[in-house]
This record gives structure tokens, sequence and C-alpha cells, in this order.
């Protein structure tokens, strides 16, 4: 989604954000996909206050450094970034204007799949990740936007948002 919104929009940047989890899915790349640093790594950023927000999602930290964001957001107009309801909930808290789009699966079963194509998961982490998945739909209502991904509808998808964008930035 990111991906493609950025061809969409001129003078756009996708926040990397800050995980501990290991870099183990394609195309996984430092600096790119995330910016994979150690558990002791990321406590310390937390001990720094050096993170903007962070949270734990299946066992790992994940996180946005205040740093990366406040860089992209002087150099760019818009700055693309995936976070969960809670990131979305610290970013609201810490003062950033953000427009927040909420992807829902059009099904649980269409969402399992993915998780399980996207990488090797044991099926108690599945399960887990299908869990917080439910709990965070629920909060879908806080968004500005919510749009459901239809299964194999990826190019409408990012059309509707990017339409959502446009709109808002004119």
């Amino acid at each position: 989604m990111i991906s493609a919104l950025l061809k969409k929009f001129l003078n756009s940047a996708k926040l990397v954000t800050t995980t501990t989890r290991l870099p183990n899915r394609q195309g996984d790349k430092n600096g790119v996909t995330y910016y994979f640093v150690d558990k002791t790594n990321f406590e310390q950023k937390i001990k720094n206050q050096e993170l903007v927000e962070y949270n734990v999602y299946a066992d790992n930290y994940y996180g946005i450094e205040k740093k990366e964001l406040e860089n992209k957001l002087k150099k760019f107009d818009l700055v693309f970034s995936n976070v969960d309801i809670h990131g979305r909930r610290h970013l609201v808290e810490a003062g950033f204007k953000n427009l927040s789009i909420f992807l829902l699966p059009d099904k649980l079963e269409t969402l399992e799949k993915r998780i399980k194509n996207r990488s090797s998961v044991s099926e108690s982490e599945l399960k887990s990740r299908i869990e917080t998945a439910k709990s965070e739909i629920t909060a879908a209502k806080e968004y500005d936007f919510k749009v459901v991904n239809q299964d194999g509808q990826l190019p409408k998808t990012i059309d509707n948002v990017a339409k959502i964008i446009q709109d808002y930035i004119t």
C-alpha cells in the first residue's frame, strides 16, 4: 500500500519504524523495511526517550523514533506510516497532525491467509495475531476513515486510499 502511494504522491516518504523483530521476511532490509535492533538497544531508546511511541506486538517491540519522524516531516509534504491502534493514539497524544486510515480485511479468513503467506508463524502465534486483529478492528471507529481491502482488489483499495488523501490535502 505505502509503496504504491509513494508513487502517486510527489514529495512523499515512508516512515521507517524500528523493531526488535528479526529480518526474516522476503525483502526485509535494514533502514528500508524497518530499522532492526536488538531488545537491549530498543529498551535503551525507550529509556533515553528517543521514541514518539512504541508497543509490543507478537513478542517484539515496534516504535517510531523521534528523529526519524521529525526529519521526514521537515523534508516531505506527506509521510506515510503503518502504525497500529496504539501508535496512532500516541501520535495524536504527542500532537502530530495526521490522517488516519484503517485498512480492514474483507473477512478474518482473508487476514489469516495473508499472515500465513507473509511469514512462517506457528499456530499459536497465528491465533494470537488473529485475536489482536479482532481487538484492533473494534478500535477502527477511532480512525478518520475506514477502507475495506477486498481480497484480490488491492489496486482498487490503493485508489480509494489515494482519493481520501488527495481530498484531505486539497
